[in-house]
């Protein structure tokens, strides 16, 4: 049995969610220790407690440690089961978290899901629903990954309470990624969205996002989200001929509307000054289906912790090493071997 440490790298919900994927899609087992060791309250939450019993159901592992609050459990998968699952986080944890721990393994296996997650949809620290389905799911299907997404309901924190549904279609086939230019920007968008709140804030934060990012007003919409609960976020979109990036925050106590607005758009004009076509969140999400398909490579801007603690936990189950190196004018060239 491989064992994992989870204070490696970032130290947080990242080394387990990377070890679920690769467990599930490798048929190895392993054990972990120190779950989230370098987190203020370290130990399995409610989103990482539903990854484990999200990658225990979809493919009959068998676990111990399994419980709120545990730094260290087993998880020894059997074969993945396609079908329908529905996975409740009882919480406003993300949905798109538990997606990244188990959706890699799902599109190796390449038969049929239908997820339904119900929880946070769009969360600080986190990948929006937005993100999901205008960055990360068009490059996966050019991986010969077919995903979609709906949304039906919006979560915020601490309400929770969204519901995504996520369909993989059959078929799944392993095609090299290769994604070192942007290409054309074709189009930019500025989409601020309340839920149970005036429209007016998202007015505010369209406006501010536009005129700091030089963008035409017309490229800013407010709109409105069912949730059961309070929200509000700003999500920048950057469509180019070879890839769409996001960038998304969400308002907190404290923080002004045309104070998220403007953080945001400092993110997206740095992504805008760079000549990296993939992002830092699009980089952590593409490593480990890279290395369960076809491989391949891309051009990012400098590596996160996240990235590379990614690297780190590929190696460790696959036994090949993902390579990361600069690529001139702060750019970095990322290379994954296929799967053997």
């Amino acid at each position: 049995m491989l064992t994992i440490d989870g204070s490696q790298g970032e130290g947080g919900g990242q080394v387990l969610r990377g070890a679920l994927a690769l467990a599930m899609a490798t048929a190895t087992p392993f054990a972990i220790t120190r779950i989230r060791a370098k987190r203020s309250k370290p130990g399995l939450l409610r989103q990482h407690l539903t990854c484990v019993e999200a990658a225990r159901a979809v493919s009959g592992a068998t676990v111990t440690g399994a419980k709120l609050g545990s730094t260290e459990l087993t998880f020894t998968p059997g074969p993945l089961v396609p079908g329908a699952y529905r996975f409740d986080i009882g919480s406003a944890g993300s949905t798109m978290l538990v997606a990244q721990a188990i959706l890699p393994a799902l599109l190796a296996q390449g038969g049929a899901w239908s997820l339904e997650l119900i929880g946070g949809t769009h969360n600080p620290s986190a990948p929006s629903f937005e993100f999901f389905t205008r960055t990360l799911a068009p490059v996966l299907g050019r991986m010969g990954a077919p995903v979609s997404a709906t949304l039906h309901l919006a979560g915020f924190y601490p309400v929770g309470g969204g519901r995504v549904q996520i369909e993989v279609a059959a078929g799944a086939r392993r095609r090299p990624l290769v994604l070192r230019e942007r290409g054309a920007i074709t189009a930019r968008h500025a989409i601020a969205a309340v839920a149970r709140m005036p429209t007016t804030v998202a007015e505010r934060e369209v406006a501010t996002a536009t005129r700091l990012l030089g963008w035409p007003r017309e490229a800013g919409v407010a709109v409105e989200l069912p949730s059961p609960g309070p929200g509000n976020t700003v999500t920048l979109v950057v469509e180019a001929e070879r890839v769409t990036e996001v960038f998304t925050g969400h308002l907190d106590r404290g923080v002004g509307a045309e104070d998220l607005a403007r953080e945001v758009a400092r993110e997206c004009g740095a992504y805008l000054a760079s000549a990296a076509p993939v992002g830092e969140y699009l980089a952590d999400q593409l490593l480990v289906p890279m290395a369960l398909g076809g491989g391949g490579s891309f051009v990012t801007v400098e590596p996160s912790l996240h990235t590379r603690t990614q690297v780190d936990v590929i190696r460790a189950f696959l036994g090949v090493e993902v390579e990361l190196a600069p690529h001139g004018d702060g750019a970095w060239l990322a290379t994954v071997p296929p799967r053997g």
